[in-house]
């Protein structure tokens, strides 16, 4: 049997990244109308569409808190975003993602500000390419910020993992299913705290703390991208206001 190498004698991965490289990163915030708030992230080929909705008042209200806002999570995988047709109807494995997801955005929402009310938060998956939890944390935390819901900080979000025996970081498909680890995280940058880290597979204790600590780096390097995509939301708004304002002072 043949054993199919990841990374080559010249240090490249599967894709033609070094160990430390991030996939390209497309970020988008405020695409869709009907939302209050939305995202849309590219990171290597997976593409992912998040809506939020809310606050607006618990239903049904028995599942309200007198002191804050719940969070809703759903993460879902569209039937076309896998090589093989996936079922539409949800999976434990979409079932568990959403609990993660929403537990790793839980940290930054001021749901106090909101009580007997809750927060709808959509991962729509249209592209797959493995890490997508990761990436659904980050669409979903700019897709909060853009409904105008008071953050104490952005989620960024981050897979490693251990790949012929080397640990890298933002691992794509065929290195999360044929490598020997991998470890998603989150991380709240102005908290200094992880609010997700799960582990498949094995690595020594060493390899664990080398690979926390490569994730770490990386999800501030996601952090600042998910800063300048939000900036450039609001200039955009700001000039198209700006535009319009001219406009009716001309037309007056």
């Amino acid at each position: 049997m043949t054993t199919v190498r990841l990374i080559s004698e010249t240090g490249l991965r599967v894709d033609g990244r070094r160990w430390d490289e991030l996939r390209p990163i497309k970020l988008e915030v405020g695409l869709l109308h009907n939302a209050d708030g939305s995202a849309y992230i590219e990171q290597g080929k997976n593409k992912i569409l998040a809506a939020v909705f809310g606050p607006k008042e618990a239903q049904p209200k028995h599942i309200a808190l007198a002191d804050r806002a719940i969070l809703r999570g759903r993460y879902h995988m569209a039937p076309f975003s896998t090589e093989e047709r996936k079922s539409p109807a949800p999976s434990r494995r979409e079932i568990e993602i959403s609990k993660v997801v929403r537990e790793s955005l839980e940290p930054v929402v001021f749901s106090e500000y909101y009580p007997r009310a809750m927060i709808d938060i959509f991962v729509e998956v249209l592209q797959s390419d493995g890490g997508t939890r990761c990436s659904g944390v980050i669409a979903a935390s700019l897709a909060l910020a853009d409904a105008g819901i008071p953050l104490r900080d952005l989620v960024a979000s981050c897979a490693v993992g251990k790949v012929d025996g080397q640990i890298v970081i933002d691992v794509c498909d065929e290195e999360d299913k044929q490598g020997e680890a991998d470890l998603p995280i989150a991380y709240i940058p102005a908290l200094n705290r992880i609010s997700l880290l799960q582990m498949d597979g094995h690595f020594t204790p060493e390899e664990f703390d080398m690979a926390l600590s490569y994730g770490i780096e990386a999800c501030k390097k996601i952090h600042e991208l998910q800063k300048n995509a939000l900036k450039q939301r609001y200039i955009a708004t700001a000039e198209a206001v700006e535009r319009t304002e001219i406009s009716q002072e001309v037309t007056q």
